[in-house]
């Protein structure tokens, strides 16, 4: 017996529905990931002077760090502060900052100085979460400091730091005086640093620890801080139904994302963020318009998987330059970073396995018109917005 054929107005009128539903989810994301390639990791500063000081330099958002302040304070989180006032309350939670940072020197606290700079030095800026902000919507104010300073105790050989206005682990670079040594530690929000020895240079951590914080930072890089590149991810699930071509486009992203991204830690490739991450949204709704046109994997579409790939590293490049990596161990972290990013990728596609598997599995014909053609229209919509937002906004 055949089964009844839909009419088509109602097809696309079911299409439509579905596409406006996915639009409707995506949106908020959408917005707060214009700039796409930042890992949402807060980067911090201890700097320690010729003249026996120290200084701490967190960078923040304004209008996050001006919530999340307010929280601490037991007030409710403002919205829609204009620009011009948030400085100047912060400034007036200087004792929330103060009563969540500590600094120590072998073993004691010595109480630090609270200063809030409105713009952070563009090297610093460079490391700060762009676009992340308590309401989920682009900021448009820049990057801004909070600076604690304090003075080294005499003979002090340990030095300890705590910061507790971060949700999650953040990035700690230690500077000695001159800039001359520098060494990266990731620490957990609101937990003591590992002591440092102030009487010797600075030393990377353990290999497995760099292997571990990297490897973390490039798995939740994909999932679930990284939504276009989930969304490029299931564009690829989407194209047929057969293992193989799948597993030979993941590969080909992966290879080469891995390939630009070393190329580009090394200094050997470059490319501002201004022409990659436009590029990147395009390579999203290339994927996702191609398999409205072809059900199966054509001879170009490994090559272009490919070359979008190599976009997609120089975006991790761009972030992952930023935050830096321990000067002994690039190879690891590199390495780990990578395969984090790897195991991401094979994350989204389970889950959208395990969302659509059966469908994919045993109704083909149910499968391409109620997932594969809503989904991919979904995805080339947003796509196509990051692209114009990230080239002309």
């Amino acid at each position: 017996m055949r089964r009844p054929r839909i009419p088509r107005p109602t097809l696309w009128r079911s299409w439509l529905a579905a596409i406006a539903a996915g639009v409707a989810v995506l949106a908020p994301f959408a917005r707060a990931t214009v700039s796409a390639h930042d890992l949402g990791v807060t980067h911090a500063v201890l700097t320690f002077t010729p003249d026996r000081r120290y200084q701490l330099d967190v960078v923040v958002d304004p209008e996050s760090i001006l919530a999340r302040l307010e929280i601490y304070a037991d007030r409710t989180p403002s919205t829609g502060v204009p620009a011009a006032e948030i400085p100047g309350r912060i400034r007036a939670l200087a004792d929330v900052a103060l009563a969540r940072t500590r600094v120590e020197f072998d073993g004691d606290a010595t109480p630090p100085a609270f200063t809030y700079v409105p713009e952070a030095p563009a090297a610093l800026a460079s490391a700060a979460t762009r676009g992340a902000t308590y309401s989920g919507a682009p900021s448009v104010l820049p990057p801004a400091l909070l600076r604690f300073t304090g003075e080294v105790p005499a003979g002090a050989r340990t030095c300890r730091v705590t910061y507790g206005l971060v949700l999650g682990s953040y990035a700690l670079t230690l500077a000695r005086p001159h800039g001359r040594e520098t060494a990266l530690l990731w620490v957990v929000g609101g937990q003591p640093s590992p002591d440092i020895d102030l009487r010797a240079g600075f030393v990377d951590p353990p290999w497995w620890v760099t292997a571990r914080e990297y490897a973390g930072l490039g798995f939740t890089h994909i999932l679930p801080k990284g939504l276009d590149h989930i969304l490029f991810v299931i564009g690829l699930f989407l194209l047929g139904t057969r293992w193989r071509p799948l597993l030979l486009q993941v590969t080909l992203f992966t290879i080469a994302h891995s390939v630009t991204l070393g190329l580009s830690m090394l200094g050997i490739v470059s490319l501002p963020s201004r022409v990659v991450e436009p590029l990147i949204a395009l390579s999203i709704a290339y994927v996702a318009v191609e398999n409205l046109f072809t059900s199966e994997l054509t001879p170009w579409r490994g090559a272009l998987v490919f070359l979008f790939g190599l976009l997609h590293g120089l975006g991790f490049a761009g972030v992952l330059g930023a935050l830096g990596v321990p000067a002994g161990q690039f190879a690891i972290a590199l390495v780990s970073f990578n395969g984090g990013v790897e195991l991401g990728q094979l994350a989204v596609i389970g889950l959208a396995m395990l969302a659509v598997g059966w469908w994919r599995a045993t109704r083909l014909e149910m499968y391409r018109r109620w997932v594969v053609v809503p989904a991919s229209l979904a995805i080339a919509i947003v796509g196509i917005y990051w692209t114009a937002v990230r080239a002309f906004g």
